[in-house]
């Protein structure tokens, strides 16, 4: 199973302002389905807490900073997102949390799936027992 990681997306330097841009089969793993962001977060808050079945993600902080925690089962890492020109890939089947939001952040997500309630995994148990038994199917 692929892991979760950061990836650099272009930046055209402009003395009059940077650009960044995503198209969708050169920088991204998967095909786009949904697009949503975040924003407004209240100070201590945490976002996520769950994996999904299917959906495959990419994070970007458009503004402001916040830390996203990946757990895959086995090891856990934290990535803090604060440049807009790097997203975080996240695989489905890794539990992440997104966390200490600075004033004013923004988070965009896009996603591989529409939404679908039943992709998702609120109990952490019941990922560890999914995960495992795709570990075991991967054998």
């Amino acid at each position: 199973m692929s892991q979760a990681h950061l990836i650099e997306l272009p930046k055209v330097e402009d003395p009059r302002g940077n650009l960044t841009f995503i198209e969708e089969v050169r920088h991204m793993p998967f095909c786009i389905q949904r697009v949503y962001w975040i924003y407004d977060v209240p100070g201590g808050q945490v976002r996520g807490g769950h994996a999904f079945k299917e959906q495959r993600e990419v994070i970007v902080a458009l503004s402001g900073s916040f830390d996203v925690v990946c757990d895959d089962g086995v090891s856990k890492k934290v990535y803090t997102l604060n440049r807009s020109y790097y997203g975080l890939y996240i695989p489905a089947l890794n539990w992440r949390q997104m966390l200490n939001f600075s004033t004013n952040s923004l988070a965009l997500v896009l996603s591989s799936t529409r939404y679908h309630r039943e992709d998702y995994i609120y109990d952490y148990e019941a990922f560890l027992q999914l995960r495992n038994s795709h570990e075991q199917h991967d054998l």
